[in-house]
Order: C-alpha cells, then structure tokens, then sequence
C-alpha cells in the first residue's frame, strides 16, 4: 500500500507522528499482510477509552519488563506463565537466564570471545574441508539420480556451486559501539539494546542486502540453510564435542556433524520429500525432508 491507502485503513492512528518518531517520515511504500488486522485496530481505537488503553498499555508494559525487574517481579510472573500454564517446576539458575539474555541482545560480542576459546583457525580449516567434499559428494549424487533430467540437473548443479558456507562465524562482527552498557542498569541495559537491534533493523530499510548477515549467534547449538541467500550455516556452538571434536580422528565427525552439513544441504534441493518412480507411483525420497536435529 502508499502512505494514503495505509491512513485511509487506518484513519484513527496517526502513521505521520509514528513514522516521524521512528525516523521514516518519508517512507511511502507499506507491505500490509494483515489488512484486517488494522482494520481491527483502529475500530477499537474509536470504541476503547482512553484510560481503558492506558490500563491496558500500562499492564502490558509491566508484564513485558517482569522477567528484567526486581523478584517478586519475576516471581509473579514465572509463578503464572511458566508454572501455572506450563507445569514448569522452578525458575532457571539465574546465571542460565543471563548468558541466554547476552546471547540475544550483545550475540557477536559474546561470540567473539567464544570463537576466541573454542574455535581457532585449524578448527575452522577442517570444517570448511569436511563442508566441501561433502558437497562434492552431493554433486556426485546428483548427476547419478535417474529421476532428474538433464536440464534439472544443471540446474541444481549450478544452485549447488552458488551456495556460501558460513563456518563457525561472521567474516565482519557486528558494531555495539554506539550501544550503552551500564553496570547495575540491568532493565535499562536490556531496553536501550532492544533499541539498538530495532535501528539496526529498521536500517535496512532501502538498502542492498547483507549477504553476509548471520541469522544465529557463534556460540548457538544449531545450523540452518537460508533459502533466500542459498548459504548454509554452522555456528562455532554446534561445532563443539561431541558434535564435532578436533582431537578424534575424521570418521566419527563425518558421520555426526558431516551428516548435519548433508542435511541442512537438501533442504535446498528437496524439502518435501516426494519422488516417483519409472512406473509413476508415488514413493519417499531418500532426501526427504526431517525435522532439525537440534
């Protein structure tokens, strides 16, 4: 939608002072998934007052900050949400909770630390060699599938050489340095750095895109193939024992994390599992797709 459809579905919230205050005053152009929605919005803007959304607001915001505040903040809404609704038993270690919140909001700082400790240049090297020959394997794979033509074939031949492997972590580490980190300021540390990742966001905004952006932190246990930038991508965490260990010899790390680099590999290829056979009847493919080992 333009700036004028976008007031006319929503004509009792003001996008100019939104946007001005979100530094977009000029942006013209909206992607609105949910028309309805807004819709929805801004009929309750005119039929709620206004205290009723400052009650409502006021509670939300409370209830966003209770995991950040004090302890009988926290305990509250553990006692509720985690316990109640869940059937957790206790709260997380608070050291847990700690390392988890500087892996999301400070990521590639703690990242570098962790690649520092854990995962050095000879490391990364036979990675990157075991990541290569196994997609010289698939190419092998490939041109020997009897139900793929030869056009198809080149096709995901040259899919295959295009694909990036991102191998433990980014080439360019990510700037904080315009982010305020105060000790004993922890609430105020987690909402300025909330602030920093929603600029940095919202940047991208008309820009090229980043193809050398990472979508998980160094130290996360997990991989992922990325289907709009075709490159796969194994964080320095999942290439840690037992997974991956540099003191034993090739076979068993081919067989754990080679087998997870061949898995996130087919997600670009087959991700629905289905093939037929010479006679047209329907059967798995042995690439089908499976659910993250992590």
């Amino acid at each position: 939608m333009d700036r004028v459809q976008l007031k006319a579905l929503t004509p009792d919230f003001d996008w100019d002072i939104y946007l001005d205050a979100q530094g977009f005053a000029g942006l013209q152009t909206f992607n609105v998934t949910e028309p309805e929605f807004y819709q929805e919005v801004d009929r309750l803007i005119q039929s709620e007052s206004l205290d009723d959304w400052k009650t409502y607001l006021r509670w939300h915001l409370v209830h966003a900050w209770a995991p950040y505040l004090s302890m009988n903040f926290q305990q509250e809404n553990f006692d509720f949400y985690s316990h109640t609704l869940r059937g957790v038993t206790a709260m997380e270690p608070r050291w847990k909770r700690c390392v988890r919140w500087v892996d999301r909001d400070l990521g590639e700082a703690l990242g570098q630390v962790f690649v520092a400790k854990t995962f050095g240049p000879d490391v990364k090297a036979r990675t990157v060699k075991m990541t290569r020959e196994i997609e010289a394997a698939m190419e092998d794979d490939l041109k020997d599938l009897p139900w793929m033509g030869p056009e198809t074939k080149q096709q995901a031949l040259d899919k295959l050489h295009s694909i990036v492997n991102k191998i433990g972590y980014p080439d360019k580490w990510r700037d904080y340095s315009s982010l305020e980190i105060v000790r004993g300021d922890f609430a105020g540390n987690v909402r300025r750095s909330a602030i920093f990742e929603s600029k940095r966001e919202l940047a991208k905004i008309g820009k090229p895109v980043d193809r050398g952006e990472w979508g998980m932190t160094p130290p996360t246990v997990n991989a992922y193939y990325d289907s709009q930038m075709n490159d796969i991508n194994f964080p320095a965490g999942v290439l840690q024992p037992p997974l991956f260990d540099p003191k034993m010899d090739d076979a068993p790390n081919y067989g754990n994390t080679g087998g997870t680099i061949g898995h996130e590999l087919t997600h670009g290829f087959d991700d629905e599992g289905r093939q037929f056979d010479a006679k047209g009847n329907l059967r798995e493919s042995r690439w089908r797709s499976r659910p993250r080992k992590f």
